[in-house]
């Protein structure tokens, strides 16, 4: 009887283990999900999009071209 309780013991402390590693192992997971959704949003806050650049880069191009006609103007003075 003594092999039995002592085998119970056993088996009970090593699946209570494994029980308590796959919780921590959840929670751990759910925190690094947290975590990166956090960065995507802080990227999103950070860079550009690609449409905002190619619009932004227009706008200075017409300003270049306005700047470039101007010269043009002053040197055939």
């Amino acid at each position: 009887m003594e092999m039995d309780a002592l085998w119970n013991f056993g088996l009970t402390a090593g699946f209570g283990f494994i029980v308590w590693w796959a919780k921590t192992q959840h929670d751990e997971l759910g925190r690094v999900r947290i975590l990166l959704n956090k960065t995507r949003e802080g990227i999103a806050r950070e860079y550009v999009s690609k449409s905002d650049s190619s619009q932004v880069l227009s706008q200075i191009m017409i300003k270049f071209d306005r700047i470039e006609e101007k010269i043009d103007r002053l040197m055939e003075r």
